[in-house]
């Protein structure tokens, strides 16, 4: 199984976080931020973009949140840390930058090219630090509600997180893109981002709604595989589904989980596929039931259909419900988004703004994630007791 899901360069030295093992890549995060631009001319810079990214990922780490928080906590970074920054961008150390200059940077870097450093970034760490396991890229968008622009329409990122399925908690951002504010539009931008990544041996999860034929034709094509739900909205192939004999099949695998005040037991059953079923390149159908007993008696239960492309060899009842279960991480990196940083109550929301620290707080978690920390909100106050944490942990330092 592959390492990571997009090329990457190799690891280098290591340094110790923590109780943790940390490798910066031979591209660290400051070199690689040099390849960002803000759109400012060089004249009567004092400023470098690259300095101003470092220092907003380092605050973003922290746990900081706005650019009047991020300026607070940048006015207390150790000036051996600061003139570091400086020299290895090749630029005079020219003190601290102001509130005004990281909403400048922030709300006019180059959006698309700082994802893609990130992605690069996060890939390489990932690569020095996983093992031989599956891969599993969850796919999921989310809006970001307070970022309105003038047209009064809200940022809406389509986000690809990577990681073992039973690893949830350790799986990192490797891709990001906008969907130009409407959902409907996440399918295409799917494919867009798929096409960006190395998915070999690669295994795709989504929900219902990027369950189309030309997105399972793209992960096929790309070396892939794909577990994927199916509802209504998909009449044909739903149709087809439920008509299946499940009553008379076996349960394949199941387990029973306690916790949060209830107890949840899953089921799933696994065929063949059926001739003539109405989507591409699928070896099973599945159908997985969920039955959750309240702590107060109340009972309920959910069913749910799907399709894969694994054939039984690969992948049986057990690995296709890790697959399922291992793609609700992605809403656990929604939750802290909002918990943690607040997104959707930031009223950012100034041209490129929002998605910058978007984007940033993804690489934070990431960072975090890949030091060995999966309790983010406590790992952000741990990293804000020492000025100099967030910038080991982002390899920042030499």
């Amino acid at each position: 199984m592959p390492q990571s899901v997009i090329p990457t360069t190799d690891p280098a030295s290591s340094a110790t976080v923590g109780e943790a093992s940390f490798t910066p890549s031979c591209h660290g995060l400051l070199e690689l931020f040099l390849a960002v631009s803000d759109g400012r001319s060089d004249q009567g810079r004092d400023h470098p973009v690259a300095v101003v990214l470092a220092l907003v990922a380092a605050a973003t780490v922290a746990g900081l949140k706005g650019y009047s928080a991020m300026s607070g906590w940048v006015a207390d970074v150790p000036c051996h840390i600061l003139d570091g920054l400086y020299t290895r961008a090749e630029a005079r150390p020219a003190g601290r930058p102001s509130r005004s200059t990281l909403w400048r940077v922030c709300t006019d870097t180059d959006t698309d090219v700082l994802d893609a450093v990130i992605a690069e970034w996060t890939t390489t760490q990932q690569t020095a630090t996983s093992t031989d396991t599956p891969i599993q890229v969850r796919l999921d968008g989310k809006t970001v509600r307070g970022a309105v622009d003038i047209d009064g329409e809200q940022l809406h990122l389509l986000s690809a997180l990577a990681g073992p399925p039973h690893q949830g908690s350790a799986a990192v951002v490797i891709a990001q893109a906008p969907t130009d504010g409407a959902k409907t539009r996440e399918p295409a931008t799917a494919r867009a981002l798929l096409e960006s990544l190395d998915l070999r041996d690669v295994t795709v999860t989504a929900d219902a709604l990027h369950t189309v034929k030309a997105t399972a034709e793209l992960i096929h094509q790309q070396g892939g595989h794909f577990v994927l739900p199916v509802k209504e909205n998909r009449h044909a192939l739903f149709d087809a589904l439920d008509a299946l004999p499940w009553t008379d099949t076996p349960i394949g695998h199941e387990s029973t989980d306690t916790g949060h005040g209830r107890t949840t037991r899953r089921t799933i059953r696994v065929l063949p596929t059926p001739p003539g079923l109405p989507f591409p390149h699928v070896k099973q159908v599945w159908l997985i039931e969920r039955y959750v007993t309240h702590s107060n008696g109340k009972q309920s239960a959910a069913a749910q259909l799907g399709v894969t492309s694994h054939p039984a060899e690969l992948a049986g009842p057990a690995e296709l419900a890790a697959f399922n279960r291992g793609h609700w991480a992605i809403e656990t990196l929604h939750f802290i988004r909002d918990t943690c940083y607040r997104e959707d109550h930031s009223h950012v929301r100034t041209r490129s703004g929002p998605r910058v620290l978007a984007s940033l707080r993804n690489l934070a978690i990431n960072a975090l994630r890949l030091a060995g920390r999966t309790d983010i909100t406590e790992a952000t106050r741990w990293a804000n007791r020492d000025m100099t944490r967030p910038f080991t942990i982002l390899g920042l330092t030499r």
